[in-house]
């Protein structure tokens, strides 16, 4: 216990350190030039620009997930696997309108148990993602073009996040699956939620419901781009799954886990701020994974979850965009959706088509090339077209390959 004591207090003054000489910028840069980028073709087919909301945050090749049974199989959506925690995530942008029917067909075909969503339909007047679930007005939800029907069973809303119990009904089959809804509804776009202890004792919400054990398929995480907010939980998560596998605080790289996850998706993690909220969640979880028991009731005193919410916070509040059922898989809504800011890519890199090379699964690299600032904040730069396509012969297999690109 002593040892414990020792290792947690050592990163806290790390962690001082970082603060006090204003170090977070430089180790943000450090990651985004040491991170990889893999080949993300398949984004950019013509036929597939309207299933993107943003035009520079595309899945990587290798690690994207493929819908099955569809004349097309894609989807902005990235599967990652952090294979010594076993913890498999499924990162993905908002829906769009014409994106509902395939997100509710990957959740049914990946098995997955849970979606964690840490964005508001509404943000600063702009639609950040699609209503994809139904109100408690409206009960339930057809999706027409991927054959099914969602139920809201129950809805249970605190002062900063709301759980749902959704039920997915293949109309195909007639077989029926609960899901879990967990939605973070006050955490800011590009920003940091208010403390570690309200972020935490969300998390651990979700633990608790088992749906991110290796039971199940892997847990839906997303906010608008699905890179942000989303990075963050996954991150934090990750870490302290490998804190309590190797019973050693000090053994987990913070650093480097995230270099292992940027594999998989482009720029997660996208401010310092983030960064820093990153390791500040990380250290306050550790005190409860190394014997803390009490202070996952001190998470739940601070978070004030019992307080009414606030007025922007319950969905049901907000302006709702919809997936209109006549426009699922259509073209309407998917344009629309890129010419909005938001939540995008803001890593200072600009994503390449070129394939990356072999590197160690340590979370480090051998491509440490600088690309300068170049964000596409409107999302209205056009992307050259992809001229070569290759034939998809792997849309059989539930989830996508996780080997390096």
């Amino acid at each position: 216990m002593e040892q414990t004591g020792a290792a947690t207090e050592k990163m806290d003054q790390e962690f001082e350190e970082m603060d006090s000489e204003g170090r977070w910028q430089k180790l943000y840069s450090e990651i985004r030039n040491q991170s990889h980028e893999c080949a993300y073709k398949v984004a950019k087919y013509p036929e597939n620009r309207n299933r993107n909301r943003y035009r520079d945050v595309s899945p990587f090749d290798h690690s994207r997930v493929k819908l099955e049974n569809t004349e097309n199989d894609y989807i902005n959506a990235s599967l990652v696997v952090m294979e010594e925690a076993q913890r498999s995530y499924i990162l993905t942008q908002g829906p769009l309108r014409n994106t509902c029917g395939h997100f509710w067909l990957m959740i049914w075909e990946q098995k997955t148990k849970a979606v964690i969503m840490l964005n508001r339909v509404i943000e600063k007047g702009s639609e950040k993602c699609a209503q994809y679930w139904p109100t408690a007005e409206e009960r339930e939800m057809a999706l027409r073009d991927t054959r099914f029907l969602v139920t809201l069973l129950s809805e249970d809303t605190k002062s900063y996040y709301t759980t749902r119990v959704l039920e997915l009904q293949n109309l195909n089959t007639g077989e029926k699956r609960e899901i879990y809804h967990f939605h973070y509804t006050t955490w800011p776009d590009f920003g940091v939620p208010e403390s570690p202890a309200s972020f935490l004792n969300f998390l651990f919400k979700v633990r608790e419901s088992g749906a991110l054990g290796a039971d199940h398929g892997p847990a839906v995480v997303h906010c608008s781009a699905g890179i942000g907010r989303s990075g963050t939980f996954s991150l934090v998560d990750t870490c302290l799954v490998l804190m309590d596998k190797r019973k050693d605080s000090s053994s987990v790289d913070i650093k480097s886990i995230l270099l292992k996850m940027r594999k998989y998706r482009m720029g997660l993690i996208q401010t310092p701020d983030q960064l820093r909220f990153s390791y500040m969640a990380v250290l306050e979880g550790a005190k409860c994974i190394m014997g803390d028991s009490s202070v996952q009731n001190q998470w739940r005193e601070l978070s004030k979850e019992d307080q009414e919410p606030t007025s922007e916070s319950p969905p049901s509040a907000q302006p709702q965009a919809r997936c209109p059922e006549r426009y699922n898989g259509s073209q309407k809504g998917g344009q629309q959706q890129q010419e909005e800011g938001g939540e995008h890519r803001q890593d200072g890199k600009v994503p390449s088509p070129s394939s990356c090379k072999e590197q160690e699964l340590d979370g480090s690299t051998t491509n440490k090339r600088r690309r300068e600032d170049n964000i596409s904040i409107s999302g209205t730069t056009k992307t050259p077209q992809s001229k070569s396509r290759s034939n998809d012969l792997e849309r059989k297999r539930k989830r996508t390959k996780t080997s390096d690109c």
